[in-house]
């Protein structure tokens, strides 16, 4: 079933409740519906982790886990989710949504070389920044949804399977 499969990479909730990024949320943590794992919660939490996995902001986890709070889902998946881009996979992510943000905007593709310094942040941000931030929201909003619908359908097969086996077995 789905739910022992996501349990078994959850991280541990303590862990978790006392993240000292997430301590902000102080009581709200407490709610017990983000710490519950079923459909409406595993869903909800894989389009919230997903969506802010692709968005370049820093504290990509605190606005996992606000969102989290505000839609009553699954805090640790959603917060777990975000670490699809580190290091080493924010590269082509990023880059991929540039792409994106230029067949959607119709602007050909710019030639730029990373520089890691404030004057080339603050060029790009006019060059290939709008491009850039429209393809991360549509690349977003396409996880995001993708995840919804694809943990609902599979969550619900695999409960479906699962009373199959129990009615052929009795």
């Amino acid at each position: 079933m789905p739910k022992k499969t996501i349990q078994r990479f959850l991280p541990d909730p303590n862990k978790i409740r006392h993240h000292k990024t997430l301590r902000i949320f102080g009581r709200l943590l407490q709610d017990a519906n983000l710490w519950h794992l079923n459909r409406r919660s595993a869903r909800g939490a894989f389009a919230v982790g997903l969506f802010f996995a692709f968005i370049p902001v820093p504290f990509q986890m605190v606005l996992a886990a606000a969102a989290a709070i505000v839609f009553r889902v699954n805090l640790p998946i959603s917060v777990a989710l975000v670490w699809l881009t580190n290091p080493l996979t924010m590269p082509p992510i990023f880059y991929g949504s540039y792409l994106v943000g230029t067949l959607v905007l119709n602007q050909p593709e710019q030639h730029f070389a990373f520089e890691a310094s404030w004057a080339w942040f603050l060029e790009s941000l006019s060059t290939i920044g709008p491009a850039f931030l429209i393809g991360s929201l549509v690349c977003a909003s396409v996880a995001a949804i993708i995840a919804y619908l694809g943990i609902d359908i599979i969550w619900r097969r695999s409960v479906r399977r699962a009373w199959l086996a129990r009615n052929t077995n009795t």
